[in-house]
């Protein structure tokens, strides 16, 4: 084996002969480097290079220029020999196959995940024109997450028919363009009730005027979108009418966050991302959420407080359907973020017209009728699932935490 002196530059398709090397075997240190150390000896230009590791298996492929060296076959196997690998080489002509026109992310979460999901998943990729080029595991626990690259399929015909095929298999699907769009900084934006917090702040009210049942009746209607939303606020808080106002303190007190809210904020404003609620319930309680988590945009009702009494009015322009796309255009705009970058997560009726506004709209745990028109739901409860999709691994989530330095700015406990 000998060197043949520098290679010139290939150009950016290359179709001249190629070789791809590969070594399959129990992973052990070392390994690429040895295998590079004999390519080095040829003169040859690495075109691709990929590996991958599962459960100490190692599959390790090297696509590269063909040196027309029947040396590169015997050296490469002699590696191979000697470090308990099985060697390979198959020889064709140019690059790897190019990606086809279409390219998305697919993240496919499940608990349990089952075999005959991924089945119908994959085979619904390949019946709209996808190849599948790269499987990565995100996430093992609590749910588990699984990320692939595809291209060749239209992003918005795998929108439409992946949700169908999660829903008959009882798992979840997001579907994201990929692109440079993909990497940049973007606004997350969340309602609040059963989304961020457990439960309706304004039957939690209601307890302590009575009429708990009453309201929360009043309350499932609107999240179904049977009722104007609008309309039966406007009916619910009047039922509030003589609550003392220490009962917002009350019930600010009492609030249990949703599983993972905490670890997806922490972990998304670690990268830069904003964060706005934009709720139907009412300020002197979002207002402390938000000062509570380092949210940077807020916006919601305002009740009418008079003498420390609850009057059962409202103030001003009731944060509807509508208000909520208003207001997430309003906030990308003052935080200077594009709205195709922006992220809308929502349960109810109410914010149908915030998740389509998104760029990434998502119905989490949301009633039916929301779901089925939402391009993307999660419905696992675990809030902290919504970073897989922006394709940051459960590994990275917790290795973020285990050297994150509670006092620095910004901190989310």
């Amino acid at each position: 084996m000998t060197s043949h002196g520098p290679v010139p530059h290939l150009p950016l398709h290359f179709t001249g002969p190629t070789v791809l090397v590969t070594l399959v075997g129990p992973d052990r240190a070392g390994v690429s480097t040895r295998l590079f150390g004999v390519l080095e000896t040829f003169s040859i230009e690495v075109i691709d290079v990929e590996q991958l590791v599962v459960r100490g298996q190692l599959v390790l492929s090297v696509l590269v220029t063909d040196p027309e060296d029947t040396g590169l076959d015997d050296a490469v196997r002699a590696l191979g020999d000697e470090l308990g690998l099985a060697a390979s080489l198959e020889r064709g002509t140019g690059d790897n196959r190019p990606r086809r026109i279409g390219r998305a992310q697919v993240v496919v979460l499940g608990a349990p995940l089952l075999p005959r999901a991924m089945a119908a998943i994959t085979e619904q990729i390949r019946t709209d024109g996808g190849n599948i080029d790269r499987i990565v595991r995100m996430a093992r626990y609590p749910v588990t997450a699984i990320r692939m690259e595809v291209s060749g399929a239209d992003p918005d015909v795998l929108q439409a028919t992946l949700a169908r095929t999660a829903f008959e298999q009882g798992v979840d699907v997001a579907v994201q363009e990929n692109g440079i769009r993909r990497h940049a900084q973007r606004l997350v934006v969340m309602d609040v009730d059963s989304t961020l917090i457990q439960g309706e702040v304004i039957e939690m009210l209601a307890a302590h005027a009575g009429c708990e049942a009453e309201v929360a009746a009043v309350t499932e209607r609107a999240m179904r979108g049977e009722l104007d939303f609008a309309a039966s606020l406007h009916e619910r808080v009047a039922r509030l009418a003589g609550v003392s106002a220490t009962a917002l303190d009350d019930v600010y007190d009492s609030l249990v966050y949703t599983p993972g809210a905490r670890t997806m904020i922490r972990t998304l404003k670690r990268l830069g991302y904003r964060f706005a609620l934009v709720s139907g319930g009412f300020t002197p309680i979002i207002a402390r959420i938000a000062e509570e988590l380092g949210i940077d945009y807020f916006r919601a009702n305002d009740l009418e407080v008079v003498d420390g009494v609850i009057t059962g009015r409202v103030l001003g322009t009731v944060v509807d359907r509508a208000g909520k796309a208003v207001a997430l255009r309003e906030f990308a705009a003052s935080a200077g973020i594009p709205v195709k970058n922006t992220v809308a997560i929502g349960d109810g009726a109410n914010d149908l017209d915030m998740l389509a506004a998104a760029g990434l709209g998502i119905a989490f745990n949301a009633k039916p009728t929301v779901r089925d028109q939402a391009r993307t739901s999660v419905n696992v409860p675990y809030l902290d699932t919504i970073v897989y999709l922006m394709g940051i691994t459960r590994e990275e989530v917790e290795e973020a935490d285990a050297s994150d330095d509670p006092a620095s700015p910004g901190a989310v406990s």
